[in-house]
């Protein structure tokens, strides 16, 4: 591998850490891309790979969150947990699904999960990360379990679904939301990684490699947490997941046309 690209690709596993560290997401949808088209790891592999970056990533976040109270551990482990079944089963799944639809579907959901992060909730509570509030036990099962799947199937820690599903469905303050998703991704992202090694090998080297400065990184995320408005966060993390779900759409869409049209 030339050095020039060795040093892009670290900067850039740079900025995964800086995004889970900041949002409680984007991990994924930075380092399935990377992978597959920096790097040039076929899609499974990357995927796998990505489940083993952002989990171990989003852990080390997870610590600083916690020292400042921003982590509902409770909702968390509850959504986790049902979670992990869904991402292992998703992760089962998704060795059995071509690699152009896996990111096609990665994308689609990359975009509608934007659209729900940029209308923002309904409610007009006020966003206080020290209010705890309590959505419904079978409520916080179900999501998770759906997100779970979804995450699993396409290799994503979840962070651009499960964000959004803690702060919009379950009523948790944005900040709380980033936080306590990175619990739920650090879960979730092994379960998943748990379910691909049935079928994918792992490129350990650069899967370490990578994982090291994505964690340097984060430690950044984690410093600017917290001083960041509500709507400002909110704003910028579903802005960035609808450009990146656009990027991956458009470089996969012509393939599959290709692959359809083909057979």
């Amino acid at each position: 591998m030339e050095a020039s690209l060795i040093i892009v690709v670290l900067v850039l596993a740079g900025l995964v850490g800086i995004s889970l560290g900041l949002l409680g997401g984007g991990g994924s949808i930075l380092t399935v891309p990377i992978l597959t088209y920096v790097l040039g790891m076929e899609p499974r592999a990357a995927i796998a790979a990505s489940l083993f970056i952002v989990g171990t990533t989003s852990a080390v976040s997870m610590i600083g969150h916690a020292r400042s109270g921003r982590v509902r551990w409770k909702t968390g482990l509850i959504f986790g947990a049902a979670g992990m079944a869904g991402a292992f089963a998703g992760g089962l799944i998704g060795g059995f699904i071509s690699e152009i639809v896996l990111m096609v579907l990665f994308a689609i959901m990359m975009i509608v999960t934007a659209g729900a992060m940029l209308r923002g909730r309904k409610s007009g509570r006020p966003e206080d990360p020290a209010v705890e509030h309590k959505p419904p036990v079978l409520r916080i099962l179900l999501d998770g379990f759906l997100v779970g799947i979804a995450t699993g199937l396409v290799g994503a820690g979840g962070g651009f679904l499960v964000v959004p599903a803690l702060n919009l469905l379950g009523g948790l303050p944005m900040a709380a939301a980033v936080g306590t998703s990175l619990l739920v991704i650090t879960m979730k992202s092994f379960a998943g990684l748990g379910g691909y090694l049935f079928s994918v090998h792992m490129e350990w080297a650069i899967t370490l490699a990578f994982t090291a400065m994505a964690i340097a990184g984060s430690f950044v995320g984690v410093a600017l947490a917290g001083r960041i408005p509500e709507k400002a966060l909110r704003t910028g993390f579903g802005v960035f997941v609808l450009v990146m779900g656009v990027f991956v759409l458009a470089q996969e869409v012509p393939a599959l046309v290709s692959s359809l049209s083909g057979s």
